[in-house]
C-alpha cells in the first residue's frame, strides 16, 4: 500500500493557552479645558505623537493676564492698609500701657488690624487663583503617546470641563493585551505564576503573522459568571509600533516549558475501540498499529504521553487501507507534514 509518512520527534514544547485578545493603549487621556476661552493656537498635528510636557493648545490669555493685574493691584492697595493698621495697633497698645489710652481704642485697632491681614490673605489667595487660571491657557501633554481626532480648532470657544474632549490621547508603547481564559484553566495559571512571570504573545491574524512578545500583567479579581471566563492582560513594548488600540489579535499564554517531548503530526492518530493508536512502520517496511495516549496538540502536531519513542516512522496519510503486517511503500513526492521530499 502507497503510504504518506513522518518520523516521531522529540523537542521541547509549550504547554500554552490560546485565545482571541484586543490591544488597549496602556494610558489613555481625554484633553479638556480647564477655563472658559478662545483657542488661539494649535501647536500639533491629528495623529501626531507627542511627548509628555508638549505644549498641545494655547488659550487666549489677555483677559486672565487682566485678571492677574488686578488681583495683584487690590493685594498691594490691602498690603498698605495692613501696615497703617498694624502701626495703628503696636500705637494704641503702647498707649494703653502707659495708661494713655482706652482699652477700646485698642480693641477697635487690633480689630481693624486683624480684618487687614485677613484682606491680604485673601488677596494672595486671589492672585495664586488668577496665576493658575492664567497657567491653564497653556494646555500641555499629560503623557507620551499619540494624539486622536482634532475636535477644536483656532477660533473656537472652548468651557471648562466640557463634555467633550478637545483631543485624546493613547499612550501605545507600551499596550495592553486583553484576552480571556475558561476558568477550569485559573487555578493552573495561578500555579504557575506563583513560580515565575509568565510570557505571553501575540500574532496579527494574516498570511504572514509576526509574533509579539511580552508577560502577563493583570488577572481581574472575579469570574465572569455570565460566560464562565476570566480576563487577563499582558504587557507589551510594542516598540515597533504594530499593535494598535482595539486591533484583535490571536493571544497565547505560555505556561510551561515541557522538555523531550514525543510528537507526531495529528493526521497520524487514529481512533479505534480500545482507544487512539497509530500504525508504525518498521524496518521490513510493514505496518503494525501501536496503541498510544495521546497529550495537546501544538500547531498541528499532538505529544504522545505514551506508546512511541523519537525516530520511530509512523503513516500520516492511508491508514484506512492498512491492516496489521501489512507492507507499504513510501509515496513519492511532498511529504505534507514535515515538508520535506519523501
Amino acid at each position: 500500500m502507497p503510504v504518506l509518512v513522518a518520523t516521531v520527534e522529540q523537542k521541547t514544547v509549550a504547554s500554552r493557552i490560546h485565545a482571541i485578545g484586543r490591544v488597549e493603549a496602556y494610558s489613555t487621556v481625554e484633553i479638556k479645558a480647564q477655563i472658559n476661552g478662545e483657542v488661539t493656537e494649535v501647536h500639533f498635528k491629528e495623529g501626531q505623537d507627542v511627548h509628555k510636557g508638549d505644549l498641545l493648545f494655547t488659550i487666549d490669555p489677555r483677559p486672565f493676564e487682566a485678571a492677574l493685574m488686578q488681583a495683584k493691584a487690590t493685594l498691594a492697595k490691602d498690603q498698605a492698609q495692613q501696615a497703617q493698621a498694624e502701626a495703628d495697633e503696636r500705637r494704641y497698645a503702647m498707649l494703653l500701657k502707659e495708661n494713655v489710652g482706652s482699652q477700646q481704642q485698642y480693641d477697635q485697632a487690633h480689630a481693624t488690624a486683624e480684618s487687614a491681614r485677613a484682606n491680604v490673605a485673601a488677596d494672595k489667595a486671589a492672585v495664586q487663583t488668577a496665576e493658575l487660571n492664567l497657567g491653564y491657557t497653556t494646555i500641555r501633554a499629560p503623557i507620551d503617546g499619540r494624539t486622536g481626532n482634532l475636535l477644536v480648532h483656532p477660533g473656537n470657544l472652548v468651557k471648562a470641563n466640557a463634555d467633550t474632549a478637545m483631543v485624546v490621547i493613547n499612550q501605545i508603547k507600551p499596550v495592553y493585551v486583553d484576552f480571556s481564559i475558561p476558568e477550569q484553566r485559573l487555578p493552573e495559571v495561578r500555579r504557575f505564576m506563583a513560580d515565575r512571570k509568565l510570557e505571553v504573545t501575540t500574532a496579527i491574524p494574516g498570511p504572514q503573522p509576526e509574533e509579539e512578545n511580552g508577560s502577563l500583567s493583570f488577572v481581574d479579581n472575579s469570574v465572569d459568571t455570565k460566560t464562565g471566563t476570566i480576563e487577563l492582560k499582558g504587557l507589551f513594548s510594542n516598540e515597533d509600533g504594530r499593535l494598535w488600540p482595539g486591533q484583535f489579535v490571536d493571544a497565547t499564554l505560555v505556561l510551561n516549558q515541557r522538555p523531550n517531548t514525543v510528537l507526531v503530526p495529528s493526521q497520524a492518530i487514529q481512533t479505534g475501540r480500545d482507544g487512539s493508536y497509530v500504525f508504525v512502520v518498521d524496518q521490513k517496511m510493514k505496518v503494525q498499529p501501536r496503541p498510544i495516549v495521546p497529550g495537546e496538540n501544538y500547531d498541528g502536531e499532538t505529544v504522545v504521553e505514551s506508546g512511541l519513542k523519537s525516530g520511530e516512522t509512523v503513516v500520516t496519510d492511508g491508514q484506512l487501507r492498512l491492516i496489521p503486517g501489512a507492507s507499504v511503500t513510501i509515496k513519492r513526492g511532498l511529504n505534507q507534514t514535515s515538508g520535506v521530499e519523501s
